[in-house]
């Protein structure tokens, strides 16, 4: 093969199993994960977008999550279940620029979400007074456009910059979908420095959306110790600590993939890293969400129960 980008026609993805039996017990698996996090997410949609009282700032972020999450499943486990069904490695080279496109649109977005989720809380519980004032219907929608615009934008640049490399260490991957530091151990050692650079702008963009989130925290949890109510504390501990566990799961393991060090880098901890931000957080978001939060249930169930009336 030539060493050039441009006469790769596709990539070999890592493969989980060898034998027949573990490719099918792979496929299972991730079907299993699959349906768990389509029917969740689709759920917490389809009820927030048909139950008018939850037609509130809080809960359409919850809605812009639940389909970021519903994305980045979707982009990365058909493609390899379908690959362990059919006893092949193969992702065209346009599958692949297709996948680390889509992927990061829906990773992008949904830490901008968060971020935003983070400021929701935050005026809910610090600044209760200003809360129809600050956060608005279209105050909401100029918030949620700019998290998608911004994923969007961040997408085209890491995209277009990762495949304008020249690769000069044949086509396969060391992961089970297509990912940045994977295909950057393609390329030629003196070209990845340009993508690098890319990335470590995009993480101080990231750091700084973190940064934010833990001030936050910081002046949430200090208003929720003055409350003189235990039902006060419940209800603000409640709203919170399932964002704030969601926040922690997304971040440490996704800049964890993104900037550990190639001195402990195995393809056992690349997989299961990969495992916990592209697999876990959509699969569990739906449960951490609705765990702690009675409305959301009741809702849920309200609209479970009813369409099994209709049957």
């Amino acid at each position: 093969m030539s060493n050039s980008s441009s006469s790769i026609s596709q990539f070999l993805l890592l493969p989980f199993a060898d034998t027949r039996e573990l490719q099918l017990l792979h496929f299972c698996l991730f079907l299993g994960i699959y349906l768990a996090a389509l029917l969740g997410n689709g759920l917490i949609i389809i009820t927030i977008a048909c139950d008018h009282r939850l037609h509130t700032p809080m809960y359409f972020f919850l809605l812009n999550l639940s389909l970021t999450d519903l994305g980045c499943i979707s982009t990365t486990v058909p493609k390899s279940m379908a690959n362990s069904l059919w006893d092949t490695r193969a992702i065209s080279y346009t599958g692949c620029v297709a996948q680390i496109f889509f992927f990061l649109i829906f990773l992008s977005t949904e830490y901008y979400v968060l971020t935003v989720m983070a400021y929701d809380h935050y005026v809910a519980i610090c600044h209760p007074l200003h809360y129809g004032t600050l956060l608005g219907s279209r105050a909401c929608v100029h918030m949620a456009a700019a998290a998608w615009a911004s994923g969007f934008l961040n997408a085209v640049l890491h995209t277009a910059n990762t495949f304008s490399l020249p690769l000069c260490h044949g086509n396969a991957v060391d992961q089970f979908f297509c990912e940045i530091p994977q295909i950057l151990k393609l390329s030629c050692s003196d070209a990845y420095l340009r993508e690098t650079g890319v990335i470590v702008v995009s993480v101080c963009f990231a750091f700084g959306c973190f940064v934010f989130i833990v001030v936050s925290y910081v002046q949430i949890f200090r208003a929720v110790l003055r409350i003189p109510s235990e039902q006060g504390w419940h209800k603000a501990f409640s709203t919170c600590l399932p964002h704030l566990a969601v926040v922690s799961l997304f971040v440490s393991t996704a800049m964890f993939a993104n900037l550990k060090p190639p001195s402990i880098s195995s393809l056992f901890l690349d997989l299961v890293v990969a495992f916990l931000y592209t697999l876990f957080p959509p699969a569990v978001n739906p449960l951490i969400y609705s765990m702690r939060n009675q409305e959301l249930k009741d809702a849920v169930w309200n609209f479970m129960t009813g369409i099994f009336m209709q049957l």
